[in-house]
């Protein structure tokens, strides 16, 4: 038989290519949805996304893109298998991390090992390995361009270094491999910080190794320096050194009268040297340890230096350039991801506080001239006594988390929260929902990949469920087999090894549950946030894997041949990866999943050449700017992203010419929305322009900051206000029929004056942004609003708009009664069936997750409904056939299940002739509304929104009464009434 070193090696390898060959099977062939799109845009070109960024994840991924040799579609494919390469040595690493482990656990050396001993620990390394390759959250990850696959990797090279380094006895090459970690380190933080939380336990082996009798004083004082290490880089040099950098460039610019940057790279120059002086200096006193440290903080300031990536390129202005971080104090706002505030950890507000004043906080600085001055200061509030406490879990200042945490806690309303609904909220919500479910999600089961699903138990059953979560691709019941082997792997190490249980309990613990305390999770997350406590998850994967030593122990007494013993556990445990892998294959291969792309084509179609598109989130935004940066497609469309335009160097963008995309209509000036500058435009009604305000007026005085509209603050500042509920923008005719954009059947509707009532809101600077845009345009470029829009977005002017497919345009013609827009049939029409993109989209063999459901078919089905809705209206039944039809084949039932809005379906196929169709369409979606009304009320669960099943059924009934459908009236009638007592 090989060597254990040579079988340990050539094993590795071995998992390597099976995570290797699964990851490539089904990794996304295009942009996916969330970051990968902002990801692969930004590394194609070497722009800068979202703070941190990730620079050296960037410049991975720009070489992978190198691989499409030229093929604009196949540029995200290769991205992506940047992060498949990375995963898969991850899953090498950790099978060499579990058998080094293994080893110890056996307690004597490789060259005594016999062959059942050889057996026992490569097969508890494979059975880890292999279970962490199939692992839901982790599979998710390796197969997008996204950070968190190659942050995997760091931490798994990293605590692989760390264990092999306490094996080697020559100081000298042990010291290397400090550096090799320091650097690897370093590295890292250009990709992810997730790898920095593992330095207290890491600190931990190298007081286990130089102390052999190790005190509990001694480790935690080892767990101190390692906290303190965690400290320096974390807050010392990422975001320190660039802060100190910048305070002495203010002293050389604003004190000594030298030009900008001069302090920068005096500072530079100085602190580089005195790195280099005290690495020469501390080896030519032979001092090994501070010589070492020196190198080590050397090396993990080179692995940082990729962010002189983020430098240069900000200093270039590519379209995507987020926070624009081309100077000092841009770059240190950037690392400080200041643009995503703060939450306290310690002691803060809860959410029933108000503050009662504030004071002034940090400064804010600025170039002025020649100078830095500072312009304001960061608020800092002083809330009532009371409104405060310790470790604060439950405060978030967005608008609808009050209510949710209400409702958590049953507290009613102006009821303010104790200390022990504090601690509820974490252990129910932050610790359970938000990690314990993640995890097992990953080693015992995934009910379904609705959003808030729970996990499947041993006696999880099928029995009673609805059809369409029985037949949920992401149902995958594990029987609790990985967890069980987990926990076998935790008591056996705890007994055996406690050191090696302490390190990798406290890089599990950090991982997850104080990196859970450390996020401070709101009541409601935009998606599953399982993929950031991936790391725990890794640790987990160890134990899981040691628990088949665990068992082979357990049977010594019943099977005394150790190699009949080791094999047959060995073999029994690896089917454990092989039933996650062949349970979860389905719901991971991403294989012809290509609606995230068509999405962002089908939205850039609904607009006219030339115009301006407002979108909302990340989903909106991101597949667009891929395919404009990638793929070069309908670059004449200005994306405008509402949840940046609150930002001063966003707008600053806004104001320049990209591609073929002139600069838009923006007539304020940097001064008038600076950060700090009219971030919210208080409403404060003044008598003398209550009937309203001229827009452009309106806009002008904000630009002159005009005591007209300012009203004094408490501490004596002045702010603009919004003077009116009512605005109006004249319209200029002659520019409008010179466009000739408006149809002849609606210039009868078409006045003077656009006039509208806003209402008494505050005006956030995307609003005041978004009215400048409006009464600057002067109608020369098309403006649309997204369909995918929060409704406080359309700035109250949806019967001004025409929907023409995924957008509604900005109208100078309002439509009596058209309080959510009117539709152009004819355009519409166009848009929808000549210029829309649905590859794969009516394949049933094809995954899509909650996520497709959402924005793709949502907009699609809705600009369908609209639009035969709109024929019906014209008495064009047969158009309206035409296109319910159309929408019916390329997003099928059968790969698509029907929603809420294809209810709508049934009276609208009645109104055309197709009774067949209609009751078709009724009978199935009835009876899966029925089946999943009846699983929420067994107390079982829940799948799906009860008032979007009561929805469906009373818009059938309704429809089948309308057609004289008597008898299915009365039928889907029984059903509704039977469900609506109770959750009506």
């Amino acid at each position: 038989m090989p060597s254990f070193k040579r079988l340990n090696i050539l094993t590795g390898w071995l998992v390597f290519a099976v995570a290797l060959f699964t990851y490539t099977m089904t990794v996304e062939r295009t942009a996916s949805f969330w970051d990968c799109g902002e990801f692969i845009a930004c590394s194609f070109k070497l722009q800068v996304p979202h703070p941190p960024g990730a620079p050296f994840f960037l410049l991975l991924g720009r070489i992978f893109s190198m691989f499409s040799f030229g093929n604009l579609t196949n540029v995200a494919y290769w991205v992506n298998m940047g992060s498949v390469l990375a995963s898969a040595f991850t899953i090498a690493f950790l099978f060499w991390t579990i058998t080094m482990l293994a080893q110890k656990l056996l307690g004597r050396p490789e060259s005594e090992f016999s062959t059942a001993d050889t057996l026992l620990v490569i097969g508890t390394g494979a059975v880890g390995a292999l279970a962490y390759t199939f692992s839901d959250t982790f599979w998710f990850s390796a197969v997008e361009a996204e950070v968190y696959g190659m942050s995997s990797f760091f931490t798994a090279i990293v605590v692989w270094a760390a264990f092999k380094w306490e094996r080697i006895e020559d100081e000298a090459a042990a010291n290397r491999w400090l550096i090799f970690i320091a650097y690897l380190t370093g590295l890292s933080i250009g990709v992810h910080l997730l790898n920095l939380v593992t330095l207290p336990a890491l600190a931990l082996i190298y007081y286990f190794k130089k102390y052999p009798k190790p005190t509990f004083w001694g480790g935690a004082a080892a767990f101190g320096v390692g906290m303190v290490i965690l400290g320096i880089i974390n807050s010392g040099i990422i975001p320190g050194l660039p802060g100190m950098a910048f305070a002495v460039e203010r002293f050389f610019v604003n004190i000594l009268g030298l030009p900008f940057n001069s302090g920068m790279a005096f500072f530079v120059v100085i602190f580089l040297g005195a790195v280099t002086y005290g690495v020469i200096w501390s080896a030519r006193q032979k001092r090994a340890i501070l010589n070492t440290s020196m190198l080590a903080l050397a090396f993990v300031l080179i692995g940082y230096a990729s962010y002189m990536q983020v430098l240069v390129r900000a200093d270039f202005n590519p379209p995507i350039n987020e926070n624009k971080p081309d100077d000092a104090l841009n770059f240190l706002s950037y690392l400080r991801r200041e643009q995503y505030g703060s939450r306290s950890l310690l002691y803060g507000p809860v959410f029933t506080a108000r503050p009662i004043d504030q004071k002034q906080g940090a400064p804010m600085w600025k170039k002025e001239g020649s100078k830095y001055v500072v312009f304001d200061h960061q608020p800092e509030y002083i809330y009532a006594p009371g409104d405060e406490m310790l470790f604060p879990r439950v405060y978030s200042s967005q608008q609808n988390h009050p209510q949710l945490y209400r409702q958590m806690l049953g507290l009613a309303e102006g009821q303010k929260p104790t200390m022990g609904d504090n601690l509820k909220f974490l252990f129910s919500h932050q610790l359970g929902h938000m990690w314990w479910r993640y995890l097992m999600w990953n080693f015992t089961g995934r009910e379904s990949d609705e959003e808030g699903a729970g996990y499947l138990l041993p006696w999880s059953s099928d029995e009673g469920i609805p059809d369409l979560l029985k037949a949920n691709k992401a149902r995958d019941n594990f029987y609790m087999l990985p967890f069980m082997l987990g926990l076998f792997g935790i008591a056996f190490q705890y007994f055996r090894r406690r050191r090696d249980f302490l390190i990798v309990g406290l890089l599990f613990l950090f991982t997850g549950i104080a990196l859970q305390i450390f996020l401070n999770s709101p009541p409601s997350e935009p998606r599953e946030r399982d993929y950031i406590y991936v790391g725990s998850f890794y640790f987990f994967a160890i134990w899981l894997g040691l628990g088949v030593m665990s068992i082979a122990e357990g049977l010594r007494t019943y099977l005394k041949s150790d190699t009949t013993r080791n094999g047959l556990v060995v073999g029994l445990c690896l089917l454990v990866p092989v039933m996650m892998g062949a349970k979860s294959w389905d719901n991971h291969n991403r294989d012809n999943r290509y609606q995230s792309v068509d999405f962002a084509k089908n939205l850039l179609n609904s607009c006219a050449p030339n115009a301006i598109l407002f979108t909302g989130g990340d989903n909106d935004t991101f597949p667009l700017w891929y395919v404009q940066e990638v793929e070069g497609f309908r670059r004449d469309v200005r994306v405008c992203n509402l949840s940046l335009l609150g930002t001063e160097w966003y707008i600053q963008q806004m104001k320049r010419k990209t591609y073929e995309s002139e600069a838009l209509p923006i007539s304020l000036e940097f001064d008038q929305f600076n950060k700090g500058k009219n971030d919210i435009v208080p409403f404060y009604e003044v008598p003398g322009v209550k009937n309203g305000i001229d827009l452009k007026q309106y806009i002008n005085l904000i630009r002159t900051s005009s005591p007209a509209i300012q009203v004094p603050l408490t501490n004596g500042d002045m702010t603009s206000v919004l003077p009116s509920s009512v605005l109006f923008l004249p319209i200029d005719k002659a520019a409008i029929d010179k466009a000739n954009f408006v149809p002849a059947a609606l210039k009868p509707f078409m006045k003077d004056t656009l006039q509208w009532t806003i209402g008494k809101k505050d005006l956030y600077k995307p609003d005041l942004i978004m009215l400048d845009m409006i009464a600057t345009n002067n109608w020369k470029r098309p403006i649309y609003f997204s369909s995918t829009l929060a409704s406080d977005n359309y700035l109250s002017l949806k019967n001004y708009m025409q929907l023409e497919g995924y957008a509604y345009r900005l109208m100078p013609v309002a439509v009596p009664g058209a309080s959510d827009g009117y539709v152009n049939s004819d355009i519409m029409y166009t848009n929808m069936t000549k210029k829309t993109f649905w590859r794969e989209f009516d394949n049933p063999d094809v995954y899509y997750d909650e996520t497709y459901k959402g924005p793709p078919v949502i907009s699609a089905r809705i600009a369908f409904f609209r639009l035969a809705d709109q024929f019906i209206r014209e008495e064009k039944p047969a158009k309206a056939k035409e296109v319910l039809d159309y929408s019916l084949k390329v997003i099928p039932d059968k790969s698509i299940p029907y929603d809420q809005i294809s209810s709508n379906y049934v009276r609208f196929y009645f109104s055309v002739g197709d009774t067949k169709r209609a009751l078709d369409i009724a009978e199935t979606m009835a009876k899966r509304a029925d089946q999943n009304l009846t699983y929420a009320k067994s107390g079982n669960g829940r799948f799906g929104s009860p008032d979007a099943d009561l929805y469906v059924l009373q818009t059938i009934v309704e429809a089948c009464k309308e057609a004289k459908q008597t008898a299915a009236a009365n039928k889907y009638e029984a059903i509704f009434q039977k469900h609506i007592n109770t959750f009506g």
